[in-house]
């Protein structure tokens, strides 16, 4: 690719022709500040004004994030003209921003609160006038304040990348807002509650609907026992809530910090990630040796299955019948877990830490059963430890507790995409071709959005499609309608990327988006921790093993399904 060369205060920098200053300026290191700008959310808008930059050959100032490179081009990002500008925009911003904050759910991490103390901004020059309207808690999931809203509308194309377009603008000129159709409740619109509008929000105007205060209660409630379980995915993410580098594992560290919220015992999620590859590996063989509907569909992830049930009702006989891992750990834990231990499950209080808001909805499905009694982000667990005064990166590592600490690498990676599908073909493989299948399918692993591969387990020919983020869901979705792909297994996750991406994931700057590629370091750190664990197949695992022993004789069974299967609501465009 041809190159240019150009100065950028003063420090000579070469970068591709085409680039725009602001990518230039990040392969260069040097620092653009941005609020509509967000890497593979919203590029090249130029609406907030925050990036303008001082070129040669432009008239007045210009939008680093739109504006392309010529050769021999000078820029200045810090100059008096330049701050000045960014200052006064900073300014007219807070003016429309209802200023609360002390209890806002981003205070301290919030992106305009930053730039703001960066640029000794006035916040009331030019007074304040906010809009004033109700707080939406429609939503089982995602709470929307519109007074906070600074109409970055990052919100809006992270909705529209995801082909749902429950959020737009609405209005002209100055009453411009962001809302839902006619302003209807976001919960009477085909949302799926998958969250990546609050990840793509820069300050607290999007958050999820918070349970810690009921969580809280049960922990001081003595008739109560409290136990908790972790997704796959929150080890890999929750010490950046804590300024620990982005891809570190923390398992053992969030254990401890769970232990010491309280008397509660703490469980490895990743348990029923392995039982859910062992009920949805034997049901894919039962269709492909029975003629059941295919391909099959993953169906771990409610915000992908709400997807189907909106918009392609005709193929929710296509998602597997198999609960989520989070369901199914509910289910167990209120069934055998309190037989087991004698509790009556009125008196279990089960939290489940997930990286995804879509699983607040999920929890309250009256097809699910209603086991889960709390859903909380990773957010919310990192916010649970601040306010219980744990210092989180100095803990010890502990152990989650028996009888649900030890799962297998298959469990672990089903927080990345790709990962469900993996774990599943480790299984199939074993069935369908004895002790020597391969362990590792590296052809559905990586952060792209979508992948395809076929694979010949003993005398099966078995053709499979990955996708991330529903954009991409629907693109394959409709390959199979028009019928120009024949898959027989396709995992879906709602979140580009997967769970480690998910819409409950901590807070990250869009300067870190920018130029740190958080999904591969986040599965990074997952699929290293498959690599040393001696147990990778979810036939291997000593709780599932126990489980089948003990429980539910072998995958499928009549008591499998009742407690671990489920069934879906064509929905269409309704509700």
């Amino acid at each position: 690719m041809k190159t240019v060369n150009i100065k950028i205060n003063g420090i000579p920098v070469e970068t591709e022709e085409g680039s725009t200053v602001l990518q230039a300026a990040q392969k260069a290191g040097i620092r653009i500040p941005t609020l509509c700008y967000l890497k593979d959310v919203q590029e090249c808008v130029g609406s907030c004004r925050i990036c303008l930059v001082e070129a040669t050959g432009a008239r007045g100032l210009v939008a680093a994030c739109s504006y392309p490179v010529s050769d021999g081009m000078e820029i200045r990002t810090n100059s008096p003209k330049v701050r000045n500008s960014r200052k006064t925009s900073l300014e007219l911003i807070l003016s429309t921003h209802r200023k609360k904050c002390l209890s806002c759910v981003r205070s301290t991490n919030c992106e305009l609160q930053k730039l703001a103390l960066e640029y000794n901004c006035d916040e009331d020059r030019f007074g304040t006038e906010y809009r004033e309207e109700p707080i939406d808690f429609s939503s089982l999931s995602i709470v929307r304040d519109n007074s906070k809203c600074i109409m970055c509308t990052r919100c809006v194309a992270a909705c529209s990348k995801q082909s749902i377009g429950a959020i737009g603008p609405i209005g002209r000129g100055y009453g411009v807002h962001v809302g839902s159709p006619f302003d209807t409740p976001l919960a009477t619109t085909t949302c799926v509650n998958c969250g990546q509008c609050i990840v793509a929000c820069p300050v607290g105007a999007l958050y999820e609907k918070s349970a810690t205060e009921e969580i809280w209660d049960a922990i001081a409630d003595p008739e109560k026992e409290v136990v908790f379980f972790t997704a796959p995915s929150v080890r890999a993410t929750l010490g950046e809530a804590f300024d620990v580098p982005a891809g570190t594992n923390c398992e053992g560290r969030m254990v401890s910090a769970i232990k010491q919220l309280g008397d509660v015992k703490c469980f490895n999620m990743d348990v029923t990630a392995d039982l859910t590859i062992m009920e949805e590996a034997t049901e894919l063989l039962t269709r492909v040796k029975s003629g059941g509907a295919l391909p099959m569909f993953t169906s771990c992830c409610p915000g992908w299955v709400k997807f189907v049930e909106h918009y392609y009702p005709e193929y929710t006989d296509n998602l597997s019948t198999c609960k989520s891992p989070q369901e199914m750990f509910s289910a167990l834990l209120k069934t055998y877990y309190c037989e087991k231990k004698g509790i009556k499950p009125e008196n279990l209080y089960v939290v489940s830490v997930i990286p995804c808001t879509a699983k607040k909805f999920e929890a309250k499905r009256e097809e699910i059963g209603g086991y889960t009694d709390a859903a909380i982000t990773t957010r919310e667990l990192a916010k649970m430890i601040d306010e219980a005064g744990i210092g989180f990166s100095n803990l010890p590592d502990s152990e989650f507790d028996d009888p649900f600490e030890t799962a297998t690498g298959a469990g672990t990676i089903f927080g990345a995409t790709g990962g469900v599908m993996e774990a599943a073909l480790r299984t199939a493989a074993l069935a369908l071709g004895g002790k020597d299948a391969p362990i590792e399918f590296k052809e559905v692993r990586g952060t792209k959005g979508i992948k395809e591969a076929s694979y010949k387990l003993g005398d099966t020919e078995v053709s499979v499609a990955v996708a991330s983020g529903l954009g991409n869901a629907r693109k394959v979705l409709d390959s199979i309608k028009s019928g120009e792909k024949n898959y027989t297994f396709v995992e879906v996750m709602a979140c580009p990327g997967g769970c480690v991406n998910g819409g409950g994931q901590p807070y990250v700057h869009d300067e870190i988006r920018n130029t740190l590629d958080l999904k591969a370091l986040r599965a990074k750190a997952l699929y290293d921790s498959d690599k040393g664990n001696g147990l990778r197949r979810s036939d291997d695992s000593p709780a599932v093993l126990t489980l089948y022993k003990e429980y539910f004789e072998k995958p499928n069974s009549e008591k499998a399904h009742h407690l671990l299967h489920t069934k879906y609501v064509k929905r269409g465009m309704g509700l």
